[in-house]
């Protein structure tokens, strides 16, 4: 068995050898001045400075308390807000697929092998404001795969995209996707019921604690692709993302979560609002979806704007999510629009865009806020965040200009129709993805 520590530093040499190297490109420091800053860690800053430099903010602050560095390129942004870039904790860009038909469950699986980098879906997202993403194998298995947390640079190869993560073999931040609920269920081998579904979990999980006990006690113990990521998961170092709707299903994921000790985000949840109290009271955190328009599948019958009302006021924390291409990542501020219109704060809806979903994916220390020492990912609004006629201006990663609403190269992709997917709608449901 090679030891953790190996294999663990071997990641991080590897990740560090393949970071883009864009990222260093920004040589000179860049000083905002004159927008309304939203730090989301702090309250808005009316004339408000913002200085980036190398890809990390260096300081947020009023005008005539930021000390900026004389050599900065100053940039009037008057009349702009500026906020982190958004965090999407479940998307499905990129083009990627997943697990076939031959198992219900294959935790082998992983989404990084099938992600075009190139596709446009991913300059789309960038119009929306989105900065890092969350994106998953389709939800038509009880466990699809391994996810990859991506931040949306300008890339070549998925190498450019990736983020370390010192606690997993590959290296990489990722984690895991599992369902519940009507998706799942078909024919042989898949489970034909819900009791049935949750029992295949169960037993995958009790073969993983076996692999893990073996690893603790024995040396040259052979790898096993399909329990190495869960074995990450029950040593808390890889996070459960499930894909769950009706209010049984979600106390399932409960249940399963107190057996086996794992972390868990809930994903959609649309009965949130029947079982908040259970949900806060496991101390488990939700990245809700909002539709604008009925239809879908009968268990999500329940989806109502008032699901992170309903969470807020039960004190657990709520995050949104895309689904993209199941709702569109341009109009990601809507989804938290609309829980604000049914009673939402509008402080805890702007978390759940940003340092929220940050928590929800490990990467708080890094992205969600704007906050000195943390990547320079943010965006410029033209107006309030949660108006319909606001626009995303700009969007920039680790200090790197990747959108901008006054490029016509790059308007389109803000404003076009379904040629902006190059197929990638069509590429993710066909592998059994759904939301």
């Amino acid at each position: 068995m090679i030891p953790k520590v190996s294999y663990r530093l071997l990641g991080v040499t590897l990740c560090l050898l393949l970071i883009p190297l864009g990222m260093y490109a920004q040589q000179v420091p860049v000083a905002f001045e004159g927008a309304t800053l939203y730090p989301i860690s702090s309250e808005p800053i009316e004339n408000g400075v913002l200085v980036v430099h190398e890809g990390k903010i260096i300081a947020v602050g009023a005008a005539g308390s930021v000390n900026i560095p004389a050599d900065a390129e100053r940039r009037d942004a008057s009349g702009f807000i500026i906020m982190p870039g958004l965090v999407d904790t479940h998307s499905h860009i990129g083009g990627g697929d997943g697990g076939d038909r031959s198992s219900p469950m294959h935790p082998d699986v992983r989404i990084m092998d099938a992600i075009d980098v190139r596709s446009d879906t991913f300059k789309k997202a960038r119009t929306g404001g989105v900065t890092v993403a969350n994106v998953m194998p389709g939800s038509g298995h009880l466990l699809s795969g391994q996810t990859i947390y991506l931040k949306l640079r300008d890339a070549r190869t998925v190498y450019d995209m990736l983020m370390p993560d010192a606690r997993l073999r590959d290296g990489f931040a990722g984690g895991i996707k599992m369902a519940n609920g009507t998706n799942p269920l078909r024919q042989p081998p898949f489970p034909g019921t819900r009791a049935r579904s949750a029992t295949l979990q169960r037993g995958l999980f009790i073969e993983a604690q076996a692999y893990q006990q073996r690893l603790s006690e024995e040396e040259n113990v052979p790898r096993n692709l399909r329990l190495e990521p869960i074995v990450e998961a029950l040593n808390g170092d890889r996070i459960v993302h499930f894909h769950t709707h009706r209010h049984d299903d979600i106390l399932t994921v409960l249940r399963m979560q107190r057996e086996f000790g794992f972390r868990v985000v809930l994903h959609h949840v649309t009965d949130a609002w029947l079982v908040a109290d259970e949900i806060a009271a496991a101390g488990v955190p939700s990245s809700i979806i909002v539709l604008d328009t009925p239809g879908g599948k009968l268990e999500a019958v329940n989806l109502l704007y008032k699901s992170g009302r309903v969470l807020e006021e039960a004190g657990a924390e709520v995050s949104f999510h895309t689904d993209d291409s199941v709702t569109d990542s341009r109009l990601f501020f809507r989804m938290a629009a609309f829980a604000v219109r049914d009673g939402m704060s509008r402080e805890k809806a702007l978390e759940a865009l940003t340092i929220a979903a940050a928590r929800q994916l490990d990467l708080e220390d890094r992205v969600g806020s704007l906050e000195p020492g943390k990547d320079a990912d943010f965006i410029l609004l033209t107006g309030d965040p949660f108006s319909v006629y606001t626009h995303v201006q700009q969007t920039w990663v680790e200090g790197n200009k990747v959108f901008d609403r006054a490029n016509p190269d790059q308007l389109p992709y803000a404003t076009g129709g379904h040629e902006v997917y190059r197929g990638d709608y069509f590429d993710h449901y066909s592998a059994g993805g759904s939301q």
